[in-house]
C-alpha cells in the first residue's frame, strides 16, 4: 500500500491499521514480544487458522510485522513488531482504556435496571 493508497483522514489511516478486530488483537498480543504462530493461534481467542494467516500476511505486507523463518524442521517462524508496530502501543492503551470505562458505564447502567439492547 502506498501513500496514494492511504484515506486523506489520519483517523481513518490509524482505523485502516487496527479498526479490524484481528489485527488489533494480534498486535496487542505482540506487543509483550515476538511470538509463534501456534502461540498466536492460542493467545488470540476465536480466531482461526486461516484468518491469523491473513492477518500476519496484512500486518507483514503493512510494515507492522516481521516474519523470520528459520531453517529448521518443522520450519520455525517467528513474529515480532517493527517499530511501527510497537509505535501503536499508545492507540491500543487508549482503546483498552475507553473500553474499561464503557463496561464501567455499562455496569452502572445494569445496576440502574437500564439496559442497552
Amino acid at each position: 500500500m502506498g501513500y496514494s493508497d492511504l484515506p486523506k483522514c489520519p483517523v481513518e489511516t490509524t482505523l485502516l491499521m487496527v479498526g479490524q478486530r484481528w489485527k488489533a488483537l494480534v498486535i496487542r498480543d505482540l506487543l509483550t514480544g515476538t511470538k509463534r504462530f501456534g502461540e498466536l493461534k492460542k493467545s488470540v481467542k476465536g480466531i482461526t487458522q486461516k484468518v491469523l494467516t491473513t492477518t500476519l500476511r496484512n500486518l507483514e505486507k503493512e510494515g507492522i510485522v516481521t516474519r523470520k523463518v528459520y531453517n529448521t524442521i518443522p520450519p520455525k517462524v517467528e513474529y515480532t513488531l517493527t517499530d511501527v508496530g510497537y509505535s501503536l502501543l499508545p492507540v491500543l492503551n487508549a482503546m483498552a482504556s475507553w473500553g474499561t470505562d464503557y463496561q464501567y458505564f455499562v455496569k452502572l447502567l445494569e445496576k440502574q435496571g437500564i439496559t442497552k439492547d
